[in-house]
Parts: C-alpha cells; sequence; structure tokens
C-alpha cells in the first residue's frame, strides 16, 4: 500500500507540474538554471502545494484510487487559485514578473501555492 501511494505521488506530482509549465509564460526548469531565484520560489510553493494536497489525500481515503481522483480536484483547486492571482493583479503580469526574477513577486507565489494547500487539503478530509 506504501509503495502504491508513493508510485502515484510522484507520477502525480510530475504530471502536475508539467500542467504548470504548460500554463505559464516561462519555461521553469530553464530560468531555474540560469539562477532565477523568483521562479525556483515559485516553482517550489507549486511542488509544496501539490505535495501537500497530497499528503492530506492519502491521509484521509481508503484507496489508492480514491486518494488520486481527490488530489486531481486539489490540484485542479490549486490551478484554478494561480489563474486568479494572475487575473487579479491586474496593474502587472505575475508571470512576466517571475520571469524577471522579482523576488517578492515569487515569494508571494509561493505563500500562496503553500497556504491553499492547506485549506484545499483540509476541504478534503
Amino acid at each position: 500500500m506504501v509503495l502504491g501511494f508513493f508510485s502515484v505521488a510522484i507520477m502525480e506530482l510530475l504530471v502536475f507540474l508539467a500542467c504548470f509549465e504548460l500554463v505559464t509564460k516561462y519555461k521553469c526548469w530553464t530560468e531555474i538554471k540560469k539562477g532565477n531565484v523568483a521562479v525556483a520560489m515559485a516553482t517550489g510553493g507549486k511542488i509544496f502545494g501539490i505535495c501537500n494536497v497530497l499528503r492530506f489525500c492519502i491521509q484521509a481515503k481508503s484507496s489508492v484510487y480514491e486518494a488520486m481522483t481527490w488530489s486531481i480536484v486539489g490540484f485542479i483547486l490549486l490551478l484554478i487559485a494561480y489563474f486568479l492571482f494572475e487575473f487579479l493583479t491586474p496593474v502587472f503580469s505575475i508571470d512576466r514578473e517571475i520571469e524577471a526574477d522579482n523576488r517578492a513577486v515569487g515569494l508571494i507565489s509561493m505563500i500562496i501555492s503553500v497556504s491553499l494547500s492547506f485549506v484545499i487539503g483540509a476541504s478534503i478530509i
């Protein structure tokens, strides 16, 4: 059972990160390789957020399939939060600021991902 949850969690983390990579206007791993700290913070927040939602799903559900289903719901909510964050800041583009290594925006992005993962996870239990 442990290996099943672990395997599914790693697979989902990779798939969910690939989905985030598709919706951002920058290439996360290319920017991180260049030393872009804002992208590293935002991506780290997404990784933490996804894994935290997965933790809540594994903790609350009885089967791997059920945990997987709820983690997909949790990821969709994190993705919606990402789009809302971009939409609700019309003064500047979040993605452009993060790509330009604006660490303040990267930090806020990270904190939003981490914070909302706790809210999403608590609602799954």
